[in-house]
């Protein structure tokens, strides 16, 4: 069993740890083009967040204000805590189970070293949310909700086996995260590269999550066959 763990453990550094460091670095370097040598695309998405801020309305300020609540450091975590309570309850599966945890966490730690790292400054116009302690690239509000919810729809793939219901969890799952997108570039919180690149880190961070339990469940079967094959002969 020590043993097991020990490759969970060492699979999740090169296949997910790993990879990430690389995610982290790619995502710097591109903050570092905006803010330096191609500003001209900072200078250009100033008038794409002063588009937004012109078309506010007092029913659309309401319906963004749900929609980026989404994406909220608690209501991520919440909602990760309580379906991976549901999921491991149901499936008995601990590494299945982890795929969102580590999906998320992967993505708030790429979000939080980057952000400190490249230090862009959000967009000039009127906020309608306090601003965090970070600066504006990438969105950690529409990675975490991107990350968590492209785990949710690869685990539903996999294992919910009604079609209208796979179906619907995963159109939910899609669709959750372009709210949360539209509503931090309504509400003035990102420019739009922030929130692309926001939707990258979720997506590859989700990905190497559930590579890495793709592949532990393999391994896994494998020695266990092996062990059995062993015993019968």
């Amino acid at each position: 069993m020590d043993r097991i763990h020990r490759e969970d453990g060492r699979d999740l550094l090169t296949r997910a740890i790993g990879p990430g460091v690389v995610v982290w670095g790619v995502i710097v370097g591109i903050g570092f083009l905006i803010t330096g040598p191609l500003s001209a695309i900072d200078r250009r998405e100033d008038s794409v967040a002063a588009a937004f801020n012109r078309s506010r309305t007092d029913l659309w300020d309401g319906i963004t204000d749900v929609w980026s609540r989404v994406g909220n450091t608690e209501i991520i975590i919440a909602t990760c805590v309580v379906v991976t309570a549901v999921l491991l309850w149901r499936t008995r599966d601990w590494r299945f189970s982890a795929v969102p945890a580590i999906a998320i966490s992967l993505q708030a730690t790429i979000f939080v070293l980057a952000t400190h790292t490249v230090g862009r400054v959000r967009p000039p116009v009127l906020p309608e949310d306090p601003s965090p302690p970070t600066s504006s690239f990438p969105s950690g509000h529409v990675g975490a909700a991107t990350a968590l919810y492209a785990s949710f729809a690869l685990l539903a793939a996999e294992r919910i086996e009604r079609t209208w219901l796979r179906r619907l969890v995963i159109a939910l799952c899609v669709t959750l995260p372009l709210l949360v997108t539209y509503a931090r570039l309504y509400r003035g919180a990102h420019h739009l590269s922030d929130v692309v690149v926001g939707i990258a880190n979720g997506l590859v961070c989700a990905g190497l999550a559930y590579g890495w339990y793709r592949h532990r469940a393999r391994s896994s079967g494998s020695s266990t066959r092996a062990k059995v094959h062993s015993a019968v002969g």
